[in-house]
């Protein structure tokens, strides 16, 4: 077959230029992308309708009826496509507060409601066997430790809580909770957890009483709660201001994170409760007169 050439622009609109074939009819990739760079493929209009041709070992072969019956334009790749986003992966959680007599099987029925299981172990002692209050869980599914991160546990008539590890803050529930400065006492719970529930879930919103023109809000996704930090929102025509919600610290002799938050004045990591820990309702929680329930371990340490 002769060498033939084809009419080729980058765009439909723009100006065309020659490209000489092969002698097996078809056109070399190499030929376009040396005029066109990028391209990775020709298309065509008919009869109103885009159409693209075959590509086969690098080189695009022409259309049924031949080159001449049509002008051609570059294909490029897509790049206005979303990258998928990688779900975060799950951690190992710490679940704190466990029943003496609770062991693995009773977690793992309890936990199982809120997906997949990967790992469940209750820590003991090793020369009496008897569990040390607290265990280990990991879920397969990132969600499902959302689930678990955002709320309190009843487990063996007990309250019990699940944190991440060796973090600084006690887990996740630092992150998750941000501070809404700048309120008026228009502004109630109700208006809060609704404005703020477009965002992501909210699973808590606390007024304090009396009024102090703050409030806080917790989300059940981290992300959600630090993405809203430093903006500034207007809530039924009130200006506020969202930042991070910083645990509060006792002063003493040795540095210690209130909210089941993390005693670093030693080697070992220890786990402090502080009374309102023990509240079984939100607001509550934050009430300067809580009481621990009889049974509540004052500090619980693991290895």
């Amino acid at each position: 077959m002769s060498i033939e050439y084809v009419v080729v622009s980058e765009g439909e609109q723009d100006e065309p230029i020659e490209l000489p074939t092969e002698e097996d009819g078809s056109l070399l990739l190499s030929t376009i992308s040396a005029q066109f760079a990028g391209a990775s493929g020709l298309k065509y209009r008919a009869g109103g309708r885009l159409r693209g041709l075959r590509l086969a070992d690098d080189r695009v072969l022409p259309p049924a009826e031949g080159w001449a019956a049509h002008h051609y334009f570059c294909a490029f790749p897509r790049t206005d496509a979303p990258t998928p986003t990688p779900r975060p992966r799950c951690s190992d959680l710490i679940v704190l507060g466990l029943p003496w007599k609770t062991g693995e099987e009773a977690v793992r029925d309890y936990f199982a409601a809120f997906g997949e299981l990967l790992m469940v172990q209750v820590k003991r002692d090793t020369k009496t066997g008897l569990s040390k209050g607290f265990g280990f869980i990991k879920f397969a599914d990132y969600d499902a430790q959302l689930r678990a991160l955002g709320r309190r546990h009843m487990i063996d008539g007990r309250w019990c809580d699940v944190r991440i590890p060796n973090s600084k803050d006690g887990g996740s529930a630092a992150h998750r909770k941000v501070f809404v400065g700048r309120c008026t006492e228009s502004l109630t719970a109700d208006d809060l957890r609704e404005y703020f529930g477009a965002f992501g879930q909210v699973t808590d919103v606390f007024v304090p009483k009396p009024f102090r023109a703050f409030s806080f809000v917790t989300f059940l996704d981290p992300e959600v709660a630090q993405s809203l930090c430093g903006q500034d929102h207007i809530i039924k025509g009130v200006s506020v201001n969202i930042s991070t919600a910083s645990p509060k610290r006792e002063r003493g002799a040795r540095s210690q994170l209130l909210g089941w938050g993390l005693l670093e004045g030693g080697a070992p990591r220890v786990y402090s409760w502080p009374p309102d820990a023990w509240q079984h309702s939100a607001h509550s929680a934050h009430s300067a007169h809580s009481t621990a329930p009889p049974d509540a371990k004052p500090y619980l340490k693991y290895e």
